[in-house]
């Protein structure tokens, strides 16, 4: 039968059901319990027993099996399922004021898929099935369309994203996914509110784009008359806060990036951004390691977890190491070695380190090894630390080491998940640097900032020294819900619109 046919089945049942005075969409109903609960509760109960218990659980029907006076469904609510063990003789005793002919229009008029509430009485089957023993039901919303056939599953990707409704009601695994990740966010924010960081919220619509190197998507504020950017860090408005006096802040929100789609990157994204005053990246290390293992210990129950069948131990401390002995390790290249850039870039090609040829400086030509030849060896988390000043606008020069930043960036399973700066207050420095990005962004770099002046001019009303710290949610999602594509870590992910078929009337 096909979906069309099913759908006019369904719609047949909801005019018998409301001919027979039911009304087949209710307002709503009083559940006793969950299905886990009753599942946790009646563990030990044997077989055969029956507790003299009244219980109200309500879900979506997601098995029947009818064998004539008697019939057994499976009943899906948030927590698991449980079966509703539904008996003739009992089920029209209880409801002969309601509907003489109960039993016979359960039967007829429900389907899989279907929302019921069931009051009865709980049983464990002689096969050793807990069960409820139906007193009464209603049906609470009748379901028009079918629920994937339940031996194949929703197995088309593209369709359990586009559709990830059904694919929540099919896939408890999914569900589960998104409990954790509500667990993960909940656990961070109590983190840090219980070391006296407040969450403020900062602007979406901005009239510069700042904070990071990403094309932002572009609107227009038609009342105003303007064109305004959908913020691709939450960076400049937090720091404002420091200035303003505020010396420990941060916020958990969306950031959008008009970028490209993978199993890592999402052009709307979740991030969280800290920043704490009077500290530095040392600092950020420490309250990155405090926030990832406190809150894997209360999601996951351990610091050693299974990532893609890889082993991995989140016991800190992490280790810490710079770019340049990471690329010396893994790609054999001294960049303290080298006498100038020409030279770095032969040494590159040998160790084929590839598009490099327009690479304009030694720290372009160092991250272009690093990535290339590095990150996706990082499995254990790793503190890569001390970065080139030409990647890194926003952050301080390090205090030792010239031509470098104090910067890290945490990388697990070959993936960033953190990024740090001490971050830069001298606001002379500061528009030097912005000035620089401006002029690559005029040049046609899509991906270069542009001069904030609010902000510089916030700078030079003095910013204390400040550590700053931005975690990507989704990624530690993925890696404390072991999963492999970042629209797994999503509710719903941007998709491309599905085509669809030219109507009849067009195509005349």
């Amino acid at each position: 039968m096909s979906e069309e046919d099913i759908r006019a089945t369904r719609l047949e049942k909801v005019e018998q059901i409301k001919q027979l005075g039911m009304n087949p969409y209710a307002y709503r109903w009083e559940s006793t319990h969950h299905t886990a609960d009753l599942q946790a509760k009646f563990a030990d109960l044997g077989n055969g027993e029956e507790v003299d218990l009244e219980v109200s659980v309500a879900g979506r029907i997601m098995t029947r099996r009818v064998f004539g006076k008697l019939a057994f469904f499976t009943l899906q609510d948030e927590t698991g399922t449980i079966q509703l063990y539904l008996e003739k003789k009992r089920i029209s005793a209880s409801m002969a004021d309601i509907d003489a002919n109960a039993f016979n229009h359960l039967k007829n008029l429900t389907d899989v898929g279907d929302i019921m509430g069931v009051k009865g009485t709980i049983k464990r089957t002689e096969k050793g099935e807990l069960s409820v023993f139906v007193k009464q039901y209603s049906i609470l919303t009748k379901s028009l369309l079918p629920l994937p056939d339940k031996w194949h599953g929703l197995t088309d990707v593209a369709k359990r994203y586009r559709q990830r409704y059904v694919d929540l009601i099919v896939n408890p695994e999914v569900r589960q996914t998104f409990r954790r990740r509500a667990q993960i966010t909940a656990g961070i924010r109590r983190y840090l509110e219980s070391r006296d960081f407040i969450e403020i919220e900062t602007p979406v619509l901005q009239s510069e784009a700042g904070g990071a190197d990403a094309r932002p998507f572009v609107t227009y504020h038609n009342t105003l008359d303007m064109e305004l950017y959908l913020r691709i860090a939450t960076e400049l408005h937090l720091k404002r806060l420091i200035v303003g006096g505020f010396e420990k802040v941060f916020e958990l929100g969306r950031i959008f990036r008009n970028e490209g789609v993978s199993t890592r990157h999402n052009p709307e994204f979740t991030a969280i951004e800290v920043y704490q005053a009077y500290a530095d990246y040392h600092d950020m290390m420490a309250l990155t390691e405090g926030i990832m293992t406190t809150v894997a210990q209360e999601v996951i129950g351990s610091l050693k977890i299974t990532y893609q069948g890889k082993e991995v131990d989140l016991t800190p401390p992490w280790r810490r190491v710079t770019m340049h002995d990471l690329v010396e390790e893994y790609a054999g290249l001294d960049f303290n070695s080298f006498e100038n850039l020409d030279e770095a870039k032969t040494a590159c090609k040998n160790a084929e380190i590839e598009g490099i040829e327009d690479c304009p400086s030694l720290g372009k030509l160092l991250n272009e090894a690093f990535e290339q030849k590095v990150e996706e060896n990082l499995i254990q988390p790793t503190f890569v630390i001390d970065y080139p000043v030409e990647i890194s606008p926003l952050a301080k020069p390090h205090r030792s080491q010239p031509n470098l930043v104090e910067r890290f960036e945490l990388f697990v399973v070959g993936r960033e998940t953190a990024n740090s700066f001490s971050e830069l207050t001298d606001p002379v420095d500061q528009r030097q640097r912005l000035e620089g990005q401006a002029a690559k962004k005029a040049a046609g770099d899509l991906e270069a900032q542009g001069v904030d002046e609010d902000f510089l001019i916030a700078l030079e009303h003095g910013m204390p020294p400040t550590g700053g710290l931005g975690i990507g949610i989704d990624r530690l999602v993925m890696l404390l819900t072991d999963c492999a594509s970042i629209r797994d870590a999503i509710a719903f992910p941007l998709l491309k619109p599905e085509k669809s078929e030219p109507s009849p009337e067009s195509a005349t």
